[in-house]
């Protein structure tokens, strides 16, 4: 079977990057039908461009930015019908390339904030005694 490649955005295909993790991101069992466009955390480039957090519930993790070996493509599936019920003809359409990754190679950072000092109402004191 032949598959066309095609590139429909020109010379300058959008740039994507790659994260990498280091062990698992477990998916509440809530969400585990529901994957496609689901939220699992947020990307953020605070200082230099090639210094990145990634912050996911309570935990934030800092990684870096690494160039691939060999760049990488992003494609998309076209299917063509076929004439009279044919086999159709497979089309990938480069939507974007990848070469760079975003390595996140330590252990998170707990984002855990103080707890709030108990204020004591003077009033109700006075009214307990």
């Amino acid at each position: 079977m032949q598959i066309r490649v095609k590139c429909s955005c020109g010379e300058n295909c959008p740039e994507w990057a790659m994260i990498e993790l280091q062990g698992v991101v477990e998916v509440q069992p809530q969400f585990q039908d529901h994957l496609q466009n689901l939220k699992i955390g947020l990307l953020c480039r605070p200082s230099s461009s090639e210094t990145y957090t990634f912050t996911i519930g309570y935990h934030e993790l800092t990684g870096t930015k690494l160039p691939l070996k060999k760049p990488l493509l992003v494609m998309n599936k076209v299917k063509d019908g076929g004439e009279e019920g044919g086999p159709g003809r497979v089309e990938l359409e480069v939507i974007g390339i990848i070469r760079y990754r975003i390595l996140f190679k330590t252990r998170p950072k707990a984002l855990i904030s103080k707890a709030q000092p108990i204020m004591k109402d003077r009033g109700a004191l006075a009214m307990s005694k």
